[in-house]
């Protein structure tokens, strides 16, 4: 690519940029999220947030302004105007804003990952997914690219003209998803088909702990269930999340206490009870060490302020 090219690239670039906040502005005047149409998640807010942990399914994240981490386990991901967040399993993540201010709020999109869509597009494009792609991680952060950046400003264009939605939103997603494999991303994607060996293994074993995530951990009996040994289940599942299945099961069922307490005013020591912990006291030591605070303090906290940028967060 000679200097010329280059320059106007990066014109390209900036103006994209550019418009997509200008029309999300438009689309979020004040703080929060919407679904604008079907698996597409836009968020505005007019400040850094506090952590707020969620179970999100498969997802393309990006921020058209301002900056972002997600937390997954002990690993942290941040992520700017100038890369996106992929993760291609249901994950519990815990996300923050961590730039923005009033005269710059943040902007951010989520768009859903339909994994019968993706196997279609990976199958006409004549990908091929692996055995070894189980022990590629579902998430992990990556740059934008200009051809990447223009699909998303068209789906963004779609907020202004409603009556083109239903026709465009669905070729532009399926854009977006085949520059996603083409630019690298097709082990990733790969974990969504769950059509065969270790993948699909770790696909049932996540969904396993997130339907029984109340329930004592015997890792000797799930890795039985999935025809596995218990030190290769240990691996493949900490390669695909980034989590040991313990620390897998704790995120859940500390996300869960937070929404009982939060949503349906449990107190701390029944929801605890309610999740699987028997000791209160490792409930909230726990607790404190995922959120920063005890279980009282975070509630309280939340009530008064935090629920509206933790929402916006999560997108």
């Amino acid at each position: 690519m000679n200097r010329r090219d280059v320059k106007r690239e990066a014109q390209r670039i900036q103006s994209n940029r550019e418009e997509m906040v200008e029309r999300m502005a438009r689309a979020l005047p004040a703080d929060g999220w919407s679904e604008p149409f079907p698996s597409l998640f836009i968020a505005r807010s007019s400040g850094p947030t506090e952590p707020f942990l969620l179970v999100h399914e498969p997802s393309f994240c990006f921020v058209a302004q301002g900056r972002k981490r997600a937390l997954v386990g002990q690993e942290v991901f941040r992520y700017n105007p100038g890369h996106y967040l992929l993760f291609t399993v249901d994950l519990p993540v815990v996300f923050q804003v961590e730039e923005a201010s009033e005269a710059r709020p943040y902007f951010g999109l989520r768009l859903r990952l339909d994994p019968s869509l993706v196997a279609s597009i990976m199958v006409e494009a004549g990908a091929e997914t692996r055995k070894g792609d189980a022990r590629v991680k579902a998430v992990d952060v990556s740059p934008v690219d200009a051809d990447l950046l223009d699909a998303l400003v068209r789906l963004i264009r779609l907020l202004d003209t409603p009556d083109r939605r239903h026709v465009l939103a669905p070729l532009i997603t399926r854009e977006i998803v085949y520059l996603l494999m083409s630019g690298g991303q097709g082990a990733r994607l790969s974990h969504l088909l769950a059509s065969r060996g270790d993948a699909r293994r770790m696909s049932r074993a996540i969904r396993h702990l997130l339907e029984h995530y109340n329930e004592p951990l015997k890792i000797d009996e799930i890795a039985r269930r999935f025809g596995m040994s218990v030190s290769g289940f240990h691996y493949h599942f900490k390669s695909v999340t980034a989590m040991s299945p313990l620390q897998f099961q704790k995120q859940i069922r500390l996300q869960e206490a937070r929404r009982l307490m939060l949503g349906e005013d449990f107190d701390a020591a029944s929801a605890g009870h309610r999740v699987g912990y028997e000791d209160p006291a490792y409930f909230s030591r726990d607790y404190k060490k995922l959120f920063g605070v005890p279980p009282h303090r975070d509630i309280v906290r939340l009530r008064s302020s935090l629920v509206p940028k933790g929402a916006a967060a999560s997108v």
